[in-house]
């Protein structure tokens, strides 16, 4: 097939493009990139006046539930959510059921997303047997199977001893660790961050200190193994600080925020769910909007500033979703008894653009780098570029439409997001992955 993009705003972090031009793709490369391409005949031509023309995004961490859960997303909703988000590469946790610990369950889950044919899907490893603690997993044997990084995402391997064992072997063979960085000692049974409006809802605090303790344990081992780390969803300003002086000391760690925590502040959590019911009936006691339950979670203002300036002077590197489907009935309850996390594969974008882009924290090509090429770059992989030669994987999205966020329009079988209903600037139009358009915005998805 022999697409041709025309006039598009071509951006492009690995080159450092950034203008107007034509791209030329066949079957599945990108064969030239110029201002005014002639073509006969093209298989098809698509206008991007005024659109950018971007590297497609590498998400580092979605939970796509499969195997195990399937009732909350599966191989294929993920995928077609992703394609949706502008997404053409994304690394899903293990945390599944059975836990992502061993080669069956790696070649399970890319098997099914190469029957799906949609986008690129690489399993993360578990760093121990079941998610347990107690044992590594067999990580030369799944790095083998194709693991790009392991993880002991939804919780972190608390025996300090292990972890390290963990890391020294994922060094000697060229993969990064993942970190979900939680003291699961300090977190308790918290549910919502530790502030004024904990006390106020009445709900058990969890503190900026369960994150920074294991955020700064991670470095300093990583420091003495030499591993790559990355710490995922950060979301206290003392992380900023910690990524500051970890890389002034040439430590190899890098760092992602996700979309929630630098837009919403623990003050947003509303005090009911009714307000946002859409007529559906909730008893008095379950009356939170549990939409607003991630891990870790929202923070107060001085954190979310900290995030956007982290992010803008290139402290932390990545933007990443932590995308967490749940079911209706999983999140039809108590704050307490809720699940932790929300949907973000198909609002990420647009409030990355609304938030930062607009506000002035990121220029575009900043947009692209943390949401396409650094990804690529911490986890090795031939991604994240768009010039000749490169596989055609990239999403042209449109800075100028303006529209309200929908839940009920989601591909992904989650509704779990606290941004219903949030008007947002800037849309993923088309999704392209292998050359091939996975995700294109129908007439009647446009906003009146």
């Amino acid at each position: 097939m022999t697409l041709l993009i025309k006039d598009g705003h071509v951006v492009n972090p690995a080159t450092k493009m950034d203008e107007t031009a034509d791209v030329l793709i066949e079957d599945d490369k990108v064969v030239k990139i110029e201002k005014h391409i002639k073509k006969e005949n093209p298989d098809m031509t698509i206008s991007a006046k005024g659109c950018y023309v971007m590297p497609g995004f590498i998400d580092m961490h979605v939970h796509f539930r499969d195997p195990g859960y399937e009732a909350k997303e599966d191989i294929f909703t993920g995928m077609e959510a992703a394609a949706h988000g502008g997404y053409t590469t994304v690394l899903t946790m293990p945390n599944t059921k059975p836990v992502a610990d061993c080669t069956d369950v790696i070649n399970y889950v890319h098997n099914k997303a190469k029957a799906g044919n949609c986008i690129h899907v690489m399993q993360v490893g578990a760093i121990t047997k079941g998610q347990q603690g107690k044992e590594l997993a067999d990580i030369e044997e799944m790095v083998k199977a194709g693991i790009p990084a392991i993880s002991e995402d939804g919780k972190s391997v608390m025996d300090a001893s292990l972890y390290r064992q963990g890391m020294l072997k994922a060094a000697e063979l060229g993969i990064p660790v993942l970190a979900h960085c939680e003291d699961i000692n300090l977190r308790k049974n918290g549910v919502v961050n530790d502030d004024e409006k904990a006390k106020k809802l009445g709900m058990p605090g969890i503190s900026n200190a369960v994150e920074n303790v294991i955020a700064a344990r991670d470095i300093l081992l990583a420091a003495d193994t030499g591993v790559q780390l990355h710490l995922c969803h950060c979301s206290t300003k003392e992380s900023v600080v910690i990524m500051k002086v970890a890389k002034e000391e040439g430590i190899p760690v890098t760092a992602e925020v996700c979309p929630h925590h630098f837009t919403l502040t623990s003050d947003d959590i509303p005090e009911y769910r009714s307000q946002r019911g859409a007529g559906i009936v909730i008893s008095d006691e379950m009356d939170e909007d549990t939409d607003y339950k991630m891990n870790p979670p929202l923070r107060s203002a001085e954190d979310v500033q900290a995030l956007k300036e982290g992010l803008r002077d290139g402290i932390m590197d990545v933007i990443a979703t932590d995308h967490a489907p749940h079911t209706f009935e999983d999140k039809n309850t108590t704050m307490r008894e809720a699940p932790f996390g929300i949907v973000g594969l198909e609002t990420a974008a647009s409030l990355t653009y609304t938030e930062l882009v607009r506000e002035g924290y990121l220029t575009p090509m900043q947009m692209a780098e943390k949401m396409s090429y650094n990804p690529a770059k911490i986890i090795g992989i031939d991604k994240g570029d768009i010039q000749p030669g490169k596989v055609a994987d990239l999403v042209i999205f449109d800075p100028h439409e303006t529209y309200r966020i929908d839940k009920n329009t989601f591909a992904s079988k989650g509704r779990n997001t606290p941004f219903d209903g949030r008007r947002v600037t800037g849309r993923v139009k088309y999704t392209v992955c292998d050359g091939r358009i996975v995700y294109q915005m129908k007439e009647d998805e446009k906003d009146d």
